[in-house]
């Protein structure tokens, strides 16, 4: 993927996740409950227009659905890094390089637990402008003692200081 290409060698790329399915259930309510009664009535009224709502409403979905897909949370041996993008002009890769890093924290709700999708921070010790926060991370809760048990592993071994 880009995302290798990007960050340096491939074999040093450690892939930590993506968003989770609950990523999805906020857009099939919107699809359902908004979108789906306002092209039947537009339907009703003129057949030209609801053609038209439908397939704004169907690229709309399909969009938000292929930019939740193209979410990758990974690490490499200069820092954590999230791809995103469907489109070359929006494709790119943000992240905090390991001797910016703070931390990385989850944010624990009854349904993040039940769910195992979790909101996580990765955090700049500098600015917080710099920092990454990603909603409905797949098993968010590894992905963060994962990255934060390398940090500790490179302070103690003298590779940050």
């Amino acid at each position: 993927m880009e995302q290798k290409i990007l960050a340096g060698n491939p074999s040093e790329v450690k892939n930590l996740s993506g968003k989770s399915w609950t990523a999805y259930i906020g857009l099939i309510l919107l699809s359902t409950i908004v979108f789906l009664p306002i092209c039947v009535a537009i339907w009703g009224y003129s057949w030209k227009l609801g053609l038209v709502a439908t397939l704004l409403a169907f690229s709309y979905v399909l969009y938000q659905t292929l930019l939740n897909r193209s979410y990758s949370l990974y690490y490499d041996d200069t820092g954590v890094w999230v791809y995103s993008g469907i489109f070359p002009w929006s494709k790119g890769v943000n992240g905090v390089l390991w001797r910016d890093l703070d931390g990385a924290v989850m944010f624990q709700t009854f349904f993040s637990w039940l769910f195992k999708s979790y909101s996580v921070r990765i955090g700049h010790r500098y600015t917080k402008t710099s920092e990454i926060f990603l909603t409905h991370i797949n098993k968010g809760h590894h992905v963060v003692s994962e990255i934060n048990e390398h940090h500790k592993s490179l302070i103690s071994n003298g590779v940050l200081k």
